[in-house]
Order: C-alpha cells, then sequence, then structure tokens
C-alpha cells in the first residue's frame, strides 16, 4: 500500500472518529446518586417522579429540543439526533420517570386497585420502551462500556415487568440473569465506588432470581423461608417486597386453614374468624424469626422493625375480635371465648412491648458512656434511659393488672405475674441508679449519693426475688449484679467528690471574692443602654451570641458627690467683745435681807 493510500484511510477514520463521536455514560452511578439525593433513600418514589420530571424539563430547554409552542409536535429521538450526552440523559431519565411513576402506585396505603393497577403495568411497560430505545441508541453512540450497561439497564426494566404480571416468569429469570451477568463483569474492572456499586446491584437483583427460580419449580425453597430473602435494603427490592408480602399472605391463608385454637399459659381459645387466624400467625412468624435472629445477628435497627410489624399484626388480630364481639349476639360462651382471646393477645402485645422496651434501653446504654460516635449520632443522657424505664415500669403495671383480673387464674398466670412484680422491682432500682446519674453531673452530690444507695439496697432486694422463682432469667441476674457492683463503686466516688468539694470550698470562695470588682469594668466595656440613649445601637446583641443584654448597671457603680464644706472658726479667740452687765437684770433684795447682803 502506497504512502499516498495509507494517510487517504488514516484521514478518512478521524473524520469518521469526530463526525460519530463515541458517548460515554455511567448509567448505574449516575441513577444511584440521583435515586439517593431525591427521595429513594427513604422510598419516596413521589419526590422521585418530581425531580425526573423537572431534569427532562431543564434538558428539553438546554437542547432546545421542545415539542412545540402551542400545538403539541411530537419529536422522535433517534441515532441521528444523538448528537450529544445530553440527549441519551433523555431517554434515561424518561424511562426512570415512567418507572417511578408505576413504583408510587404500587406503594398506596391500601394497593393498587383494578384501574389503578392497569395503569401502573402501563407505566411499566413504558419504561421497558424507553430503556430498550437507551439501549439501542447507546450501541450505536455510546462506547462499549455504556452500552453493556444500557443492555443490563433494559433487561432489569423487562425483569420488573413481567414480574410485577406475574406471567412468562421465565422470561424474567433469563432477563434478570442476563442483568447479573454483566453487573458482575462491570465490577471486576473500573473505580472502588463502581465496583461496591455493581456489587451492590448484583445483591438486589439475587432475590428476584430465587424468586422466579422458586415459582417456576427450579428451586427447592419453601415459602417461609423467602422472607430471609428480601433484607438487603434498596430500591430495586421494593418491587420484589410487594410481591412477596402476597406470597407469604397466601402461604399463612393456607396454614390458617389448619389453625383452629389459640394458646396461652394453659388456656385454649377457639378461634372462627378467618382473617384473626391470617394476623396471629404472621405475628408468630415474625416472632419466631425475631427469636431465631436475636443473638446478634440481626441489627437492632432492624429488629425494631421487626416488633411494629408484631404490633400492627396483634392490633389487627384484635379488630378483628372486638368487630366478632359487636355482632356475636346474645350468646354468652362465644362472648367469654373471644373476650378471654382478646385478653390473652392484649397480654402477649404487653410482653412484646416489655421486650421492645428493653431493647430501646440496651441501645441507649451502649451510647450512654461515648462522646460522638462515627454517624454523629446524638450521646444519650441519663435523663433518657430514666424516660425509658418510666415507660418499662408503666408496661408492667398494665401487664400485671391485665393478669389479675379474670376469675380461673392458673399456675402459669401467676407466675408470669410474679415475674411482672420482680422486673418491676429491677426497673425501678434501675431507674433510681440513672436518676442518681442525673443529678451527679448537675454536681449535687448530696442526693446522688442517696439516690445510689437507695438503687443499691432495691437492686440488692430485687436480685433476692428474681433468684427465688422457678425460671430465673439469667441475663437480668448479669444486669442486676452489674448494677449492684456499679452502685457501691459511684457511692464511694460521690463520697469522695463531696469531700473534696468541702474542702475545697474555703479557697474556692476566697478566689471568687478576691476577683471581685467594685468597678465591674470588664476587657472589653461597652456602653449600657441607658447611656446611649441618644444613638441609634442595639444593646440586646446578635441572636447567634450569647451574651446578656446590656441595659443598665445593677447595682449601679460608686460615683464621687462633692461633700458639705468643713468651717473652722479661728478668729473667735482673738476677739474682745464688750461689757454687758449693765444690761444683765439685777436680783431684787427685801428688807430684812439688807442686813445680811
Amino acid at each position: 500500500m502506497t504512502t499516498e493510500k495509507i494517510d487517504t484511510s488514516a484521514s478518512m477514520d478521524i473524520d469518521e472518529i469526530i463526525s460519530n463521536p463515541k458517548f460515554s455514560v455511567n448509567v448505574l452511578q449516575l441513577l444511584k446518586s440521583s435515586q439517593m439525593q431525591h427521595g429513594l433513600r427513604f422510598s419516596d418514589y413521589t419526590r422521585y417522579r418530581r425531580y425526573c420530571s423537572a431534569r427532562l424539563r431543564r434538558l428539553y430547554k438546554s437542547l432546545k429540543f421542545t415539542h412545540g409552542r402551542g400545538k403539541y409536535a411530537k419529536r422522535s429521538i433517534t441515532a441521528s439526533t444523538v448528537t450529544e450526552v445530553r440527549f441519551l440523559h433523555l431517554v434515561l431519565y424518561t424511562a426512570e420517570r415512567a418507572w417511578s411513576h408505576a413504583m408510587e402506585k404500587k406503594q398506596l396505603p391500601d394497593g393498587p386497585n383494578a384501574r389503578q393497577r392497569s395503569y401502573l403495568i402501563g407505566r411499566l411497560r413504558k419504561a421497558v420502551n424507553w430503556a430498550t430505545l437507551f439501549s439501542e441508541l447507546c450501541a450505536i453512540k455510546g462506547d462499549s462500556r455504556t452500552s453493556l450497561e444500557a443492555e443490563a439497564y433494559a433487561s432489569y426494566m423487562k425483569g420488573n415487568l413481567l414480574f410485577e404480571q406475574d406471567q412468562n416468569l421465565d422470561v424474567a429469570l433469563k432477563s434478570f440473569k442476563s442483568a447479573r451477568v454483566v453487573y458482575e463483569e462491570l465490577g471486576k474492572y473500573g473505580d472502588l465506588e463502581n465496583q461496591v456499586l455493581c456489587r451492590e446491584r448484583v445483591e438486589e437483583l439475587e432475590p428476584h432470581i430465587r424468586y422466579c427460580s422458586h415459582k417456576i419449580g427450579e428451586s427447592n425453597l419453601q415459602a417461609s423461608e423467602l422472607a430471609h430473602i428480601g433484607e438487603i435494603e434498596g430500591p430495586a427490592l421494593d418491587l420484589f417486597k410487594s410481591k412477596l408480602e402476597a406470597v407469604m399472605a397466601e402461604a399463612r391463608s393456607q396454614q390458617a386453614a389448619s389453625m383452629t385454637e389459640f394458646h396461652w399459659l394453659g388456656h385454649r381459645f377457639p378461634i372462627s374468624n378467618a382473617k384473626t387466624r391470617v394476623a396471629i400467625l404472621k405475628a408468630q412468624d415474625m416472632e419466631k424469626e425475631l427469636q431465631d435472629r436475636m443473638e446478634g445477628t440481626l441489627p437492632a435497627e432492624k429488629r425494631l422493625a421487626v416488633f411494629d410489624k408484631i404490633f400492627a399484626a396483634y392490633h389487627e388480630a384484635r379488630a378483628s375480635i372486638r368487630n366478632d364481639l359487636a355482632t356475636a349476639g346474645n350468646s354468652e360462651n362465644i362472648k367469654d371465648d373471644l373476650s378471654g382471646l382478646d385478653k390473652a393477645i392484649g397480654a402477649v402485645l404487653g410482653q412484646r412491648t416489655i421486650e421492645r422496651n428493653q431493647l430501646l434501653v440496651s441501645i441507649a446504654k451502649s451510647k450512654l458512656n461515648k462522646s460522638r460516635d462515627e454517624k454523629n449520632e446524638k450521646v444519650t443522657k441519663p435523663e433518657e434511659l430514666v424516660r425509658l424505664y418510666d415507660l418499662l415500669l408503666q408496661n408492667t403495671a398494665d401487664l400485671s393488672d391485665l393478669l389479675s383480673s379474670g376469675r380461673d387464674r392458673k399456675e402459669e398466670e401467676v407466675a408470669l405475674s410474679e415475674e411482672c412484680e420482680v422486673k418491676s422491682k429491677a426497673f425501678r432500682a434501675e431507674r433510681c441508679f440513672f436518676l442518681a446519674k442525673s443529678y451527679s453531673s448537675a454536681g449535687k452530690r448530696t442526693e446522688a449519693y442517696s439516690l445510689f444507695s437507695l438503687s443499691r439496697s432495691l437492686a440488692e432486694t430485687a436480685l433476692k426475688n428474681l433468684k427465688s422463682l422457678a425460671n430465673h432469667d439469667q441475663v437480668m441476674i448479669k444486669e442486676l449484679q452489674t448494677l449492684y457492683n456499679d452502685c457501691r463503686s459511684n457511692i464511694c466516688i460521690e463520697h469522695a467528690m463531696g469531700i473534696m468539694e468541702y474542702e475545697k470550698a474555703p479557697e474556692d470562695l476566697s478566689k471568687k471574692i478576691s476577683n471581685v470588682s467594685i468597678s465591674g469594668s470588664d476587657k472589653k466595656p461597652e456602653k449600657f443602654l441607658i447611656e446611649k440613649l441618644g444613638s441609634y445601637e442595639s444593646a440586646v446583641g446578635d441572636s447567634s451570641t450569647k451574651v446578656a443584654p446590656r441595659i443598665a448597671a445593677y447595682q449601679p457603680a460608686f460615683q464621687p458627690i462633692p461633700r458639705n464644706p468643713i468651717v473652722l472658726d479661728l478668729a473667735y479667740n482673738s476677739i474682745d467683745f464688750p461689757s454687758i452687765e449693765n444690761r444683765m437684770k439685777k436680783d431684787k433684795k427685801g428688807f430684812i435681807s439688807r442686813f445680811w447682803g
């Protein structure tokens, strides 16, 4: 080949590259940042949909790609239209807007009705169409990585549509698997942030794949085991979790058909209402999950969320029972059974409430001695633990009142009532300890010393009563022993601190007195408001400062004043005064006095 031909071919390649540039879009990173910053961190799809709409409006205006001012004239996006990367963003955010609108309908409080579900499917279908167009445009106008990410995004959207329709799950399974393969490969390259995002997306796709495999018979998973799949958090799992709830509800309905009685502390209460049975089974399933994973494998925040679901299920069961009581008529036996069942569920609710508040106490205690967590969480104050123990005391009192309200009390009820009394004593000792802590932090040594002593005696009494129970709680025994030792050490500390403060009191008082200034001059003397009434200057200060407003001095400062003149009479001794005897009154004498005068 001649030199002229080589130069010609090279120039043609350069012209082709310039005329057909390859755009690069980091799809997953772009979407994740947009979702986390605009609502999906808290599953707020309405906010994210509005953001997508605003973003599309800005893109249309900046690209001058509007659809007419008066009459709408559709302008389609083709490969020849894409002259810069923002056209690809336009297609991508249109797909995201349709998807978020569908998920918004999915999260309605009572679930979508038939009309809303039809609209939801239509929005998901539009999201698939726009995602497919995005994949086709990226295959022509994007680089190889962008094309792969766009293909995985389109496969994920197609799988979501089939997953929601509950049709062609084998095709949905293939779509999810193809997306997973792409993200697994992309996660091996690039920077660390990209690798983490790809790994998270693979973990989010795994529950969809396992669910589809279970539904088409390729997996031996049981319906009860599906609940452990969706523990990963993320926007991609919200659709899966709603589907999982429907599957679990169906499984509980089948299981509820064989449930005829509710067992509680030696009592057996018949259950005739299917809705009540399903609600009780739902609560019992979550209680088993909580009990199996209580040993630290489940974080405290997730355990609190499970407790909330248990409360919701039991409240639903009680509402159904009370509806049955209202429609029971005059049948005394049915009313007694329903009242007993309502009491039993109320007692279980009381026990779970105590367990949840104890979990809150353990979380608060873990943050009590920390100055500041890495996550900038608030540090627990002793007053907050006092409030939590007040709640626990109220919970145990309510449960004791409920257990003592029946006529035919069995041994199990009496034992539970005694356990509540012992727990109440232990909670009172703990409350007294943290109340003493709050007094100690305020510098009130006498009150803190007295409260620590009282807490120690209460802990000792509760420890003896707890050991006398047949089924004593080892964890609570260890906590009470630790509390007893802590009370003893804090008593010694408060005693020593009190003696030190008493010994240092005269010295501190003398220092304070020596620093007292009669003139009251500060380092930066400022005039008071009463001294500058003629000028418009603020005497209150800025709202951000904590300096007291300078209105007038109190007490008023000492001022020099003139005193009365001193008169010294120096001329008195040198003056000769005239005689005034002739002016003085003479005494008159009688006739006889003349002879002795």
